[in-house]
């Protein structure tokens, strides 16, 4: 599309443009509900059969065998020993449940579904090449279905859908609405503090952590892969590291990079997951912080080339 920055060598985000030359007022329309997100490098899998919602229901985190037509669940799938592997954006029209993944991970999970699929009535198909993502805050008709933003996330201003859409109508799609990049609509999944596998978590990151319980991990039901270490982890004792928005000092229009380091006093106290430039905080970031560090306390990310920024946690936003 006319307009369209290709992102960084860095970005999670190859494929989608990154901004349209104005991300702050992509931003505005996005929070004002006039915007769409080409995702169009996310990953889509479907499952279909008539066993796909309880057998989903028993690898995932989340209560699914219940899942009504039209309505969606953010789940994940864990290894045994807890700790995030997928992160998935599901809904269910009826006959098929959808799901949408993150950039490259379609074929893994495609393969590790088949691979626990047993004698059940379930197919599951990686749809990429054919389906494309759509981010919108646009009103839809009913018959129109997708992933839409749970809470708490959608209180703090993240207010949107995603949809698969085939390949052939995602410029129709964008015609709809003012396009926007990707910029902008992870300023604002920053600034409501909402976690993205491998951008905010790391190998050995547990939903505990980063604020996954009740929006993407149901407490109350049966067993599922790594569910022992959630329970122990939620019954006994707060995990050891939390999630926390740092919001940065001075007038830097860069923004922080993943993986740079956090310090308090001196001493290593966490990681930067996603930085973004904000159309009203500023400079903010997203970082995983030891649970000991107080959430009042100031700190220091420090850049590859030794730059250090002071920044401020939000005190009032943290997992």
């Amino acid at each position: 599309m006319s307009g369209a920055v290709d992102p960084g060598p860095d970005n999670p985000d190859q494929g989608v443009p990154w901004h349209y030359g104005d991300p702050l007022r992509e931003q505005r329309w996005l929070a004002a509900g006039t915007g769409v997100v080409n995702l169009g490098n996310r990953g889509v899998v479907c499952v279909a059969g008539s066993d796909r919602l309880t057998w989903l229901h028993d690898l995932t985190t989340q209560y699914l065998r219940d899942l009504a037509v039209g309505r969606s669940a953010l789940a994940l799938i864990l290894d045994p020993q807890g700790q995030v592997e997928f992160e998935l954006h599901m809904w269910d029209d009826g006959t098929t449940t959808w799901i949408i993944t993150e950039p490259g991970a379609a074929g893994p999970l495609t393969a590790y579904l088949d691979s626990m699929r047993f004698l059940l009535d379930v197919q599951v198909a990686d749809v990429s090449d054919d389906f494309g993502v759509i981010w919108t805050t646009l009103a839809q008709p009913e018959d129109q279905f997708g992933w839409v933003v749970p809470e708490p996330f959608a209180a703090r201003g993240l207010i949107g859908m995603q949809r698969a859409v085939p390949r052939s109508m995602v410029g129709q799609e964008l015609a709809a609405g003012r396009p926007c990049g990707t910029w902008a609509l992870e300023a604002l999944r920053v600034g409501a503090l909402m976690p993205r596998v491998h951008c905010d978590t790391d190998s050995r990151t547990i939903p505990n952590e980063v604020g996954w319980l009740g929006s993407a991990v149901h407490l109350s039901k049966g067993c599922y892969r790594g569910q022992e270490t959630v329970a122990k982890v939620h019954n006994l004792g707060r995990p050891p590291r939390r999630l926390g928005l740092l919001h940065c000092s001075g007038s830097s229009e860069e923004p922080l990079r993943h993986g740079e380091v956090v310090e308090h006093e001196g001493r290593v106290v966490g990681w930067v997951g996603t930085g973004a430039q904000h159309y009203e905080f500023g400079s903010v970031a997203i970082a995983m912080l030891k649970r000991s560090l107080p959430p009042q306390a100031e700190v220091t990310v420090v850049s590859g080339d030794g730059t250090r920024h002071a920044c401020a946690q939000d005190p009032d936003l943290h997992t």
